[in-house]
């Protein structure tokens, strides 16, 4: 049983506390029933209200560049000292997730294999809760974009009430979704690190041959993976997982 600190980071996908806000809320207070695991939250868009402009500074230099560094810098702290990640977002429109949602992992877009994957984010492990009737379409893209982070386990649950209340459900389905949530924190919880994702490794390998080859030596990408000694060794094993 887990006794050391578990630092979740939290991102609610939507400014209205409705639906997914429940959901996420439900799994947060299975959690929460283990004193040793904390939350930190953020809530989108007011976490970061200016819009990526794909200006791409993060992707050709430090993350720092990122003109809008005095919202995601707290952001960034938090990934990178959270065990484990929730991502909330309703089913929105034609890009299936939240626009802030879609906001948020724009700016993180430097966590990617082939610009500059951190180790620390090899080991952790994620969560996402969709709601509407395309949650299986609004959890695509984020898990899409959390593998090629290199996150070690990312789970899902895509939540369709067919209202637009939480509290109009049948009882019933209320309680089954809840019993599925609360299951799922669970396995969050006790998920211990695997080995990588087929996926992941083959990222990997394609970034080293893209980096090598094709963006050269000069650019950011090359160089951070120079210093971290990435193209030698695996970012994805460790001393505690071999």
């Amino acid at each position: 049983m887990r006794n050391e600190k578990f630092l979740v980071a939290v991102f609610h996908g939507s400014p209205r506390k409705g639906n997914t806000y429940k959901a996420a809320k439900i799994f947060m207070d299975e959690l929460e029933k283990r004193s040793n695991v904390s939350f930190e939250e953020f809530f989108l868009p007011d976490a970061i209200p200016k819009f990526c402009t794909g200006c791409q500074l993060c992707l050709g230099g430090d993350r720092a560049f990122c003109p809008h560094a005095e919202f995601t810098d707290s952001i960034y702290a938090a990934i990178m000292s959270a065990d484990a990640l929730i991502f909330a977002t309703p089913h929105w429109g034609a890009s299936t997730i939240s626009s802030p949602m879609k906001n948020l992992l724009d700016h993180l877009d430097f966590f990617t294999m082939t610009v500059a994957p951190r180790k620390e984010i090899f080991r952790k492990k994620a969560f996402i809760i969709a709601t509407g009737t395309g949650s299986t379409s609004a959890i695509s893209p984020i898990k899409k974009c959390l593998k090629n982070w290199g996150i070690n386990r990312v789970n899902s649950l895509g939540i369709r009430m067919f209202t637009d209340k939480w509290d109009k459900m049948p009882p019933a389905k209320a309680q089954r979704l809840e019993k599925k949530l609360r299951k799922s924190a669970n396995k969050l919880f006790y998920d211990a690190p695997r080995r990588p994702y087929l996926s992941t490794i083959f990222m990997y390998h394609m970034s080293k041959i893209i980096i090598k080859r094709y963006i050269g030596e000069d650019a950011y990408p090359y160089k951070y993976w120079m210093e971290n000694n990435f193209f030698k060794s695996k970012p994805f094993y460790s001393e505690k997982h071999p």
